[in-house]
């Protein structure tokens, strides 16, 4: 198989996740146990989404996610809830600095072979198009605003 086959293979696997976690996405729905929630926004693609977080001994014990937005939005949000829960709040923060870097800052300095990583690596495409990084950090931003005991975050 060439390297451009394997690629695109790659790039269908993953765009299969994407639309999988938009379809049906995980962790969806508010959380009444929650200990803190923040509201995110992007006014730009009109995506919107409330994030709320149950922490118990350091540890993020359950996350969830309402709201609505494209499926790249959608899809990180609710890959963000499956790769966060049962973390440490450090371990989430590192995940989240890890996850920004890859898709809006120094790409190069990620280590990809991480667990977490090589599970949202289906999103790292959108890098290419610096619009729709709003869209795939919105959830997360908004994670990090609510374990900083924030309340609203705006992509602009």
């Amino acid at each position: 198989m060439s390297d451009s086959a394997s690629r695109s293979d790659v790039r269908d696997l993953y765009q299969e996740v994407l639309l999988e976690h938009y379809r049906h996405p995980r962790n969806f729905g508010a959380l009444a146990a929650s200990t803190a929630s923040a509201v995110g926004n992007n006014p730009l693609c009109g995506d919107r989404v409330t994030v709320f977080v149950e922490v118990a001994d350091g540890r993020v014990r359950n996350v969830t996610f309402e709201g609505s937005g494209c499926a790249i939005s959608t899809a990180s949000a609710s890959l963000m809830t499956e790769t966060v829960k049962g973390k440490t709040l450090a371990e989430a923060e590192q995940v989240f600095q890890e996850f920004h870097a890859l898709l809006a800052g120094d790409a190069a300095s990620v280590d990809r072979d991480q667990p977490e990583l090589e599970r949202l690596a289906c999103l790292e495409g959108v890098r290419a198009y610096p619009m729709r990084v709003k869209c795939a950090t919105l959830a997360w931003h908004t994670l990090h605003s609510a374990l900083a005991q924030g309340q609203v975050v705006s992509t602009e």
